[in-house]
């Protein structure tokens, strides 16, 4: 803070005494306080309310004023200073007039926003309504939405308070909340350096986001909380616009791909990460699910086939039954579970520099995955065409799996007999582990085998 000034609009009569605040050469902030008086009289004074030289006769009251004023100014300019707050007029007027004027809280059911985010995504999560990494992510834009409104000095807002500008401001904050992490870094200490935002997001990432910000608006609208969600108010066309989502071309490792990966002799860095990948590909199952498992995952049907059961984590709690996903086990997976005993130590760190989808990427480069896929650059809003490995993840092993199934199973619909959707297909067939089994020996090129109870090939 350079400086703090006041002045009156005229020299003669009643006046307001207003002030700016100069916050280097580009910057500063007005404010109007609500002290009244005499321009003859505020003239007498210095702007910390101490007397000018050579002033005898003056207003007593109006000098303790103005010294509770350039005090209350003094005290918000240094905390907005010390917690990274924007340094703008509104957010100044708004934290002088809560020092002012503050709020007792009388009613503890009249939660603030992220108060009220906080508890329906604990609500929600106990009811069974969401599972446990529904529940992390709500928290996690719950931890933004906190931030973003702290930085602009609105802590306390109420739910029925947030409307459709503050909502898009919000959405400018997802897309570039790295820009403000070494601006306020005092207000980031204690999110870890891997969670700490450090480019923008891209657009699909924002999207999801908000919807989860939007379900808990709905929610409220449900129970009678608020009149109207922020995001009904934007409009059929602008919310279409605000909710969008893009995807890129499919893109996947096709059979040559994965064998190359399979056969490249990766060295003992990423070994674990072949693994782990090579596996979860087998698979085709989310990252999530495949963390969790471990030998106890494992079971073998009546005809000695291997294969992994689980209750997908994404989806468990909506499911009205309990019915697992049941995975048979191609060879080449087989063999690196025996070999490693299910134990991927890559899984505990999934992102960051070193993580999985980091090392993944390395896996892929090593071994020449470098077929050119299309890419949407969001700020050029063209296509680019970059090398797959540049591409990959856990989700890339999720795909690759998904299109090597898709491309040896046969169309229920191609005779023609049933409509696509006929629900008379399904009740008139059903798909067995072990014809399963076949069809995932096809398209991953392994030989088929058995098993005993001990998992000893026989």
């Amino acid at each position: 803070m350079d400086k703090i000034t006041f002045h009156a609009m005229k020299k003669e009569g009643p006046v307001k005494v207003r002030y700016r605040i100069r916050l280097g050469r580009m910057a500063q902030i007005c404010y109007t306080s609500d002290i009244e008086c005499e321009a003859k009289d505020l003239a007498k004074f210095k702007v910390n309310g101490e007397r000018k030289e050579r002033v005898t006769l003056y207003n007593p009251e109006l000098s303790r004023r103005l010294n509770m004023e350039y005090d209350y100014m003094v005290k918000v300019i240094a905390r907005m200073t010390d917690e990274g707050m924007d340094m703008t007029s509104a957010v100044f007027n708004r934290e002088i007039n809560a020092l002012k004027n503050p709020v007792k809280v009388e009613r503890k059911e009249c939660l603030d926003i992220v108060e009220r985010f906080r508890k329906y995504a604990d609500e929600d999560y106990r009811a069974g309504i969401i599972g446990a990494n529904r529940h992390k992510h709500i928290i996690v834009v719950s931890d933004k939405l906190e931030r973003f409104l702290f930085i602009n000095g609105i802590s306390n807002i109420k739910p029925e308070d947030f409307d459709i500008d503050l909502l898009m401001a919000f959405r400018e904050f997802l897309f570039d909340e790295y820009l403000y992490v070494q601006k306020n870094k005092k207000l980031y200490e204690s999110v870890k350096d891997q969670n700490k935002p450090q480019a923008r997001l891209s657009m699909n990432t924002v999207t999801s986001q908000l919807k989860m910000f939007q379900t808990f608006f709905n929610v409220l609208e449900d129970q009678d909380e608020i009149r109207k969600s922020p995001f009904r108010k934007l409009g059929k066309e602008r919310r279409k616009a605000v909710m969008r989502t893009k995807y890129d071309d499919p893109y996947y490792l096709d059979k040559k791909e994965l064998m190359r990966v399979l056969k490249t002799d990766v060295g003992p860095i990423l070994k674990d990460t072949k693994d782990a990948f090579l596996v979860q590909c087998a698979f085709g199952c989310r990252i999530s699910d495949f963390a969790a498992m471990s030998m106890d995952s494992i079971a073998v049907s009546d005809e000695g086939i291997p294969y992994v059961h689980y209750l997908p984590q994404k989806t468990a709690n909506s499911q009205e039954g309990n019915t697992e996903v049941q995975t048979p086990i191609v060879r080449y997976a087989f063999d690196i579970i025996k070999r490693t005993g299910f134990h991927f130590p890559i899984l505990r760190n999934l992102y960051g520099v070193v993580g999985y989808n980091a090392r993944i990427k390395s896996l892929l480069q090593i071994c020449q995955i470098d077929r050119k896929v299309a890419h949407y650059n969001e700020e050029t809003q063209t296509n680019e065409y970059i090398p797959l490995y540049k591409v990959g993840s856990s989700k890339l092993a999720r795909k690759t799996h998904v299109d090597m199934m898709t491309k040896v199973q046969v169309d229920l619909y191609a005779s023609g007999l049933h409509k696509q959707g006929s629900a008379a297909v399904n009740r008139y067939t059903h798909m067995e582990l072990k014809d399963r089994f076949a069809l995932m020996n096809a398209a991953f090129e392994q030989e088929a085998y058995k098993v005993n109870e001990q998992l000893v090939i026989i």
